[in-house]
């Protein structure tokens, strides 16, 4: 649906620099398509690369009737919110985007479409909403045991801890290796970046890990197929790490976490454990002991955001020498540590 023609606004309106910003940061980082600027009244008049760490000389304008004059025709809603509930707020944000001409990319559970579909004003006009399963999947049977490649699994301590920017670090990585690498998106933000993909958690739960199988299958012939993690074993609010590892029947997995974080970002009566204990959790989950293939944690990717070079080079080294793996910041400092153990 998105055309690499297409010229992309993104709007994150007071999350730019929180959490619930994370699929219009993503988008930053790794879209293709040309962004002309984002839309945030907070830092309006500054450059991306001045509130952030991503260096990119965006502009960030206050509203759409600044991004439409610059040419966008795209408005992706970069915000994303906790169950996928939008607020009420951002009604007149869609209708105001749509009656001048401009399609919605949009994260959410819920839909734009067709509720907003009145407002369209043209024929090249559409709504995309990427948390819409696409297909109805066979119950998953673990045909991904039998595959001969590597699959690479995304898991976390936490939600939104960097699962899918590793995933995508680490694709890009290996396709600059020459490597024969597939992506498997399993969320909105992976699969508006790549184009395709399986939004994991729209998926009714008996047809999950089918959906997870259905797409590492289809990747059969890439050496490497990545898969982009969801959620936590850990998170009470979380269903998705199961059907992930019963699908993808992982060779390899790679650990996500916030490096300052000692609890659930939301939940501070859930700590997080040793994470040496928790990476055998989470290889004896996914094996079954043995029942499915073995598969080995790899290495930690940190994300050191808010921390100086200095604490977080000390918290790598110590997470290095509590759980005797390679351990690194992939934004920051490059995922090689981990990354080359692969080739």
């Amino acid at each position: 649906m998105l055309k690499q023609s297409d010229k992309i606004a993104i709007w994150m309106e007071s999350s730019l620099d929180d959490d619930y910003g994370k699929m219009g940061i993503s988008a930053l980082r790794y879209l293709d398509n040309e962004i002309l600027c984002v839309i945030d009244s907070v830092f309006a008049g500054k450059k991306i690369s001045e509130v952030s760490i991503i260096k990119k000389d965006i502009p960030i304008v206050e509203d759409i009737n600044k991004a439409k004059a610059m040419g966008a025709n795209v408005l992706l809603l970069g915000v994303l919110t906790s169950g996928g509930i939008r607020p009420k707020s951002w009604n007149n944000v869609i209708k105001e985007a749509l009656n001048q001409g401009m399609s919605i990319i949009n994260g959410l559970h819920d839909q734009v479409y067709p509720d907003f579909s009145k407002y369209l004003t043209n024929k090249n006009q559409w709504i995309w909403d990427t948390r819409v399963p696409q297909f109805v999947p066979k119950i998953g049977s673990a045909q991904a045991s039998n595959l001969s490649n590597i699959r690479i699994l995304m898991i976390g301590t936490d939600m939104a801890v960097g699962k899918m920017t590793v995933g995508l670090e680490l694709y890009s990585y290996l396709k600059e290796k020459k490597i024969n690498t597939g992506f498997v998106a399993t969320g909105q933000v992976g699969i508006t970046v790549t184009g395709k993909g399986i939004p994991l958690d729209a998926y009714k739960l008996d047809h999950a890990c089918g959906a997870v199988e259905s797409a590492v299958i289809e990747q059969k012939d890439k050496d490497v197929v990545i898969v982009e993690g969801q959620g936590s074993i850990l998170h009470p609010g979380s269903s998705a790490t199961l059907p992930l590892m019963r699908g993808t029947c992982p060779t390899h997995m790679i650990l996500c976490h916030i490096a300052r974080n000692d609890s659930l970002r939301s939940l501070d009566n859930i700590k997080i454990p040793d994470l040496k204990k928790f990476i055998k959790l989470n290889e004896e989950l996914a094996s079954v002991i043995g029942t499915y293939p073995d598969t080995k944690v790899i290495g930690i990717a940190l994300n050191t955001t808010l921390m100086t070079d200095e604490a977080a080079k000390e918290f790598i080294k110590k997470t290095e020498e509590e759980t005797g793996l390679p351990v690194t910041d992939v934004v920051r400092y490059g995922g090689d540590k981990i990354f080359s153990q692969l080739i």
